[in-house]
């Protein structure tokens, strides 16, 4: 017998960084949650036309639905995609607008 201690479970691999992904460290919940915010959950259930998103919408139905279909959850993830490449454009577009500061 030896005096060592018993190992324990090896550690986990890193995860690479992925500063270029912007869905990287965000959760489903905060997807959903800012794209109601944004869209609101009428033009939501038409830009995602899923039931969940139209008849009695709720973040919590909406995950239980989105983390059980990967094809929805596809859909949302894309147009979480596109809102913030509008939001990034619509700031873009007014600091264009704004004249330089003295």
């Amino acid at each position: 017998m030896t005096d060592e201690a018993p190992a324990g479970p090896a550690p986990a691999p890193a995860k690479p960084a992925q500063p270029r992904n912007p869905l990287h460290g965000l959760t489903l919940e905060a997807i959903v949650t800012a794209l109601a915010d944004h869209y609101g959950w009428e033009q939501l259930g038409e830009l995602v036309p899923i039931r969940c998103f139209a008849i009695d919408p709720s973040v919590g139905s909406s995950l239980k639905f989105l983390r059980k279909t990967p094809w929805a959850r596809e859909k949302v993830e894309s147009l979480y995609l596109f809102m913030l490449r509008e939001q990034r454009r619509e700031q873009q577009q007014q600091q264009q607008q704004q004249p330089p500061q003295r």
